[in-house]
């Protein structure tokens, strides 16, 4: 049985039977947004393996490119929680193809590249660390651009590394 209909409670069904009523919605939209509900509830569950299943179906179902770009961004975040970051970028990559303008997608991935730069500089290697911090950097400036005043540890840390740019993003 679905996860979205073993926790639905008298709300949940009754806000399901009025938007069925006044939205009309594509069916397959539709099973797509369960997958994608589901998908969310495992995930915030820590069920990761259940709700990669449940995204897999949504994407295969949905066909609205920013809500693509969600379900791949949330794969993202749960390869990112696992540490497979490489994976976790590709994912990233590919909600970005989707939605280009996700500021949390660019967020995430410079969380990544400046974790690798903290890395390298751990292990002596300054310049693949720099190389790391500059990518970061690169990323970042693009996700405050996108989204101005909301990344406030970020704005600062490309003011502190002298990786900013400009001076203000908005």
């Amino acid at each position: 049985m679905p996860r979205s209909q073993r926790n639905d409670n008298f709300i949940d069904k009754s806000f399901t039977v009025m938007a069925d009523l006044i939205l009309p919605i594509d069916p397959k939209a539709k099973e797509a947004y369960v997958y994608y509900r589901d998908g969310l509830s495992a995930q915030n569950d820590g069920d990761y393996a259940e709700a990669l299943d449940n995204y897999e179906e949504a994407l295969r179902l949905e066909e609205n490119k920013v809500d693509r770009g969600e379900i791949l961004k949330n794969m993202a975040i749960i390869y990112m929680s696992n540490g497979e970051e490489e994976k976790s970028l590709d994912y990233y990559r590919q909600s970005l193809e989707e939605n280009p303008n996700s500021p949390s997608c660019l967020k995430n991935m410079g969380l990544i590249y400046e974790k690798w730069g903290r890395l390298a500089l751990e292990q002596g290697n300054q310049d693949e660390a720099d190389r790391w911090f500059d990518q970061a950097a690169d990323t970042w400036t693009k996700a405050v651009r996108l989204y101005p005043g909301g990344y406030l540890d970020i704005e600062n840390w490309l003011k502190s590394s002298g990786r900013s740019n400009v001076d203000v993003y908005f």
